[in-house]
Formats: structure tokens, C-alpha cells, sequence
């Protein structure tokens, strides 16, 4: 009997005992006295990166770029005055003075003429260890003294190495300076719609180092009109991240702080819309100016125009990308390679051709004598040309023959009067042409006046057909009518030295 209650006794105390045992393992993983649980560790995980995510990634860009990024202050000598409207200078100056006329009272002397230096401020940031600064070429334009103040309030004379006005990119260079930081520059080609965008610049000309930020807003921007002069090639970035003036010439930064531009452009008008030159473009061009303080470009030898909607429609090729050749000059590469009048360039060098800003740019960065492909529609047809670049000539020697022509608009049958060549009415406006007829003059709010024809244009073809005179453009526009009175008439016209196409909307009567 009693061994009976020994063992059940034994029984019992082993499982208190193991209940003791269970409950002090569960006591001590509540109380959080082992280190090996998961949970655990994931939850520590969690919180150490929600404190990491609340410190700003923005900091770190400024602390590794702000030293790079420099102001500079120029001072350009004008003629002026000692008058008391002599602080109007600059690009506006001219208007100012004609606003607020100098009149001194008879008890005053004539103001005296005089050099006077303009100071004006931008921004820059160094690209090597050598002292090279990228920056506007509008910020260092004529200007007799350029002065640099780094991150650190060192300053140093300044020299510009080279500029090119025509992507208003500049290249300046300090010396004597000790252990100069530099902004990495990053790959314009890979930013994307969304992307982090970080302004850093001289704002308003004395709030040094400010950066702001936003996102790229677009890519591609052409056609801008920029105050002091809109450069020939363009391609900006747009973005949201305050740009001031003074910020010109400072870099627009990655999430990475890499220069993926140099900011450029503001518009006073309109809130968050900011523009900057892509920084491979600028990286080429300021190679180019450091090795020999000069850019070369590539040359074509044509006119391009748009290819607009009517004139596709026209020649049956709605639906094709591309730019119309207007012209062709003699003598050039183009001529050479057998371009012709009315080809629609596609693809030039295996990149596809969409509009005339950016085709311009392709054959301006395309190296001199490099032999590269074209396609073209001829007639509807594709056609495969070989041309080697040239060097492009001074811009005064192509001025004529190298702008883009107005772009044709859908408007009011035709709004234009011609004369023969020749003619009384038609010498003042010193044609040498002997075939063809002469605009003398475009109703106001007409198809032709929407076109942008003006007196003085001289008419060749009108719809595909050859005119020589006024007989054969009289037949050539009542063909026109009797076959669609309410379809574009297409004239190739010549002004000047160039010609080029325009599509003409007639009244819808």
C-alpha cells in the first residue's frame, strides 16, 4: 500500500516539476531574456531602419557636393555715364533709358561719358582638380574680371578657357588652389521622368550654396526663348527644383549627387518650371574647350524643316517621323552625297529622326569627316545616303541658309498676290531669279499670312508642279482648286538664299 502512494506521490512531483520548468523557459521569453529569437531581431530590425528613414538623403548630397559648387562674381566694363539714370545697364538698359530719358536742367552740365563695370553674379561648380569650372556662357559673357568664392569663402581669380554660345555652355579656370573639390558628373542619357532632382547655386546672386529640391519633370525641351539670347542647340532638362537667377551655371544633381545638368533657365512667369543643359552635352563641349578653346561641329549643308501634318498628307506619308530637306546648298556635304529637295530624313547615323532641334544637335555632335548613314523617303520611297561631315563654317557665312522656317498653321482660299519677276512692283525687293513669280502681298488673317508668307518670297512649285511664270501659276492654282478647293496648297518658296516648303490652308467659303 504504501509503495502504491510513493510512486503516485514521485508522479505527482514530476510534473510540477516540469510545469515549474515550462513556465520558467516561458517566463523568461516574455520577459525578454534571451537573444536569440527571431522576432526579436526582426523587430529590432524594423526600428532601426524607421530611424534611419528619417533622416533626409539630401544631406548627404549636400555635404558631398556644396564644396564643389563655387559663385562667381564678373564685372563687365559698357560705355555709361555719371547721369542719374547710369545704373541702367545690361540687357534691358536700352529700354530703360529710352523710358526714363536723361534730361539735366539747364543749371546742369552734360553727363560725361565714361567706362563703367557692371558687376553681375552666377554660379559654377569644378569638374577636375586642375581648376576647370563649368558654367554659362551667359554668366562669364564679355566680362573683364571674373572673381570664384568657394564653399569654404576661399576666392580666386578667375579666366575663362573657353565658351560656345551656341549650347551656352563655358568653360573658366582658377589656379594656385590646394586640394579643390570636385562634382562627380553623372549620365544625363539615363534620367528618367520622376526622377530626384537637386538644385545647388548662387540664388539671386547672394544666397550662396542654396539647394533645392524637386523631380525631372520632362526631357527633351526645345524651342526656348532665353533672356540674354536662346542658344542654337537645344535639349533641356526641365524640373521643378527652384531655379533663381543666380543659380545659372550651378549643377542639377541625381539622388546619387552626380551633375546630371547645369542649370540654365528660369521662367519668371509660371511656378516650378526650370531648365538645365544635359550634362553630356556639356561634358563634350567642355573637353572640346579645354583642349583647344574652340568647338567644331559637324555640317550637313541643308535647311530642315518640320514635316507638318499637311504637308505628310500631301505626299501621301501620313503616319512618317522625320524632317523635310527645304534646301540644299552647293557645294556642301549634302550636295555631295545627293540629297535632294522634298527627301524626308528618318534615321540619321542609326538614330531616328523626330523633329528639327533635335537633328540639328545630331549633326552638330557628329565629328567632323566621320562618314555616317542616312535614310530618307524620296517619293514615298526609302533611300539609303552616305555623307561625310565637314567642319561647320562661322555662323554669319549660313545664317540664311540655316534657319528653321516658320511653321505653317491651319487657318482661312489663299490670301496671296503674285507678280511676275521683274516687274516695277517687284524691284524693290532685289531678286536675281528668273523663274518663278514674286509675292507682293498677303492678306491679314489669311491661309498665307498664318503660313507665314510675306513680300518678297519667291513662288517655284506650287503642289509638286514647277512654276516659271505668271501664266503657269495661274494654271497651277486652278488645278489645285478644281481638284480640292478645300485641301492645303504646298508652295516651295525661296527667301533669300534658302527655300523651303510651306503649306497653305485656303478659306473655308
Amino acid at each position: 500500500m504504501e509503495s502504491r502512494e510513493t510512486v503516485r506521490a514521485a508522479k505527482v512531483l514530476l510534473v510540477a516539476g516540469g510545469l515549474l520548468l515550462i513556465g520558467i523557459v516561458v517566463g523568461f521569453i516574455l520577459a525578454g531574456g534571451t537573444n536569440s529569437s527571431p522576432v526579436l531581431q526582426a523587430k529590432e530590425s524594423v526600428a532601426a531602419a524607421a530611424a534611419t528613414s528619417l533622416e533626409s538623403p539630401f544631406t548627404a548630397i549636400a555635404e558631398k557636393t556644396l564644396p564643389g559648387v563655387v559663385s562667381i562674381e564678373t564685372k563687365r566694363t559698357v560705355s555709361g555715364s555719371d547721369g542719374p539714370y547710369s545704373q541702367f545697364e545690361g540687357p534691358y538698359g536700352d529700354f530703360f533709358r529710352r523710358l526714363f530719358p536723361e534730361s539735366p536742367s539747364p543749371q546742369q552740365q552734360q553727363p560725361q561719358r565714361r567706362n563703367i563695370k557692371i558687376p553681375s553674379s552666377g554660379s559654377g561648380f569644378l569638374i577636375d582638380k586642375e581648376g576647370h569650372i563649368l558654367t554659362n556662357n551667359h554668366v562669364v559673357r564679355d566680362a573683364a574680371e571674373i572673381t570664384v568664392t568657394l564653399n569654404d569663402h576661399r576666392k580666386f581669380r578667375a579666366r575663362v578657357v573657353g565658351t560656345d554660345p551656341g549650347t551656352d555652355v563655358a568653360v573658366i579656370k582658377i589656379s594656385d588652389g590646394a586640394d579643390l573639390p570636385v562634382v562627380p558628373l553623372g549620365d544625363s542619357d539615363e534620367i528618367r521622368i520622376g526622377d530626384w532632382a537637386v538644385a545647388i547655386g548662387n540664388a539671386l546672386g547672394e544666397l550662396d550654396g542654396t539647394l533645392t529640391v524637386g523631380v525631372i519633370s520632362a526631357k527633351g525641351r526645345t524651342n526656348l526663348a532665353i533672356a540674354g539670347g536662346a542658344p542654337s542647340y537645344q535639349n533641356f532638362i526641365q524640373t521643378d527644383a527652384s531655379i533663381n537667377f543666380g543659380n545659372s551655371g550651378g549643377p542639377l544633381l541625381n539622388i546619387r549627387g552626380e551633375a546630371i545638368g547645369i542649370n540654365t533657365a528660369v521662367n519668371p512667369s509660371g511656378e516650378g518650371i526650370g531648365f538645365a543643359i544635359p550634362i553630356n552635352i556639356a561634358r563634350s563641349i567642355s573637353r572640346q574647350l579645354i583642349a583647344t578653346g574652340k568647338v567644331t561641329r559637324g555640317y550637313l549643308g541643308i535647311m530642315p524643316q518640320e514635316l507638318t501634318p499637311e504637308l505628310a498628307e500631301n505626299w501621301g506619308i501620313r503616319g512618317s517621323h522625320g524632317v523635310l530637306v527645304g534646301s540644299v546648298s552647293d557645294n556642301t556635304p549634302a550636295s555631295q552625297a545627293g540629297f535632294q529637295v522634298k527627301d524626308v530624313i528618318t534615321t540619321f547615323d542609326g538614330k531616328q529622326v523626330d523633329d528639327v532641334q533635335r537633328f540639328r544637335l545630331l549633326v552638330a555632335e557628329t565629328p567632323v569627316n566621320k562618314k555616317v548613314q542616312v535614310k530618307v523617303l524620296r517619293n514615298g520611297s526609302p533611300r539609303d545616303l552616305n555623307v561625310t561631315l565637314a567642319e561647320r563654317p562661322p555662323e554669319d557665312q549660313i545664317a540664311k541658309a540655316d534657319t528653321t522656317p516658320e511653321k505653317s498653321s491651319s487657318a482661312d482660299w489663299l490670301g496671296v498676290q503674285v507678280q511676275a519677276l521683274g516687274t516695277d512692283a517687284t524691284r524693290e525687293f532685289n531678286l536675281k531669279d528668273r523663274q518663278g513669280v514674286v509675292i507682293t502681298d498677303v492678306t491679314e488673317g489669311t491661309g498665307a499670312d498664318d503660313a507665314g508668307l510675306r513680300p518678297g518670297d519667291v513662288i517655284k512649285e506650287v503642289n509638286d508642279t514647277p512654276v516659271k511664270d505668271m501664266v503657269e501659276y495661274g494654271r497651277a492654282i486652278d488645278s489645285a482648286r478644281r481638284r480640292n478647293p478645300t485641301k492645303p496648297v504646298v508652295f516651295l518658296i525661296k527667301r533669300g538664299d534658302a527655300t523651303q516648303f510651306v503649306a497653305v490652308e485656303p478659306s473655308q467659303e
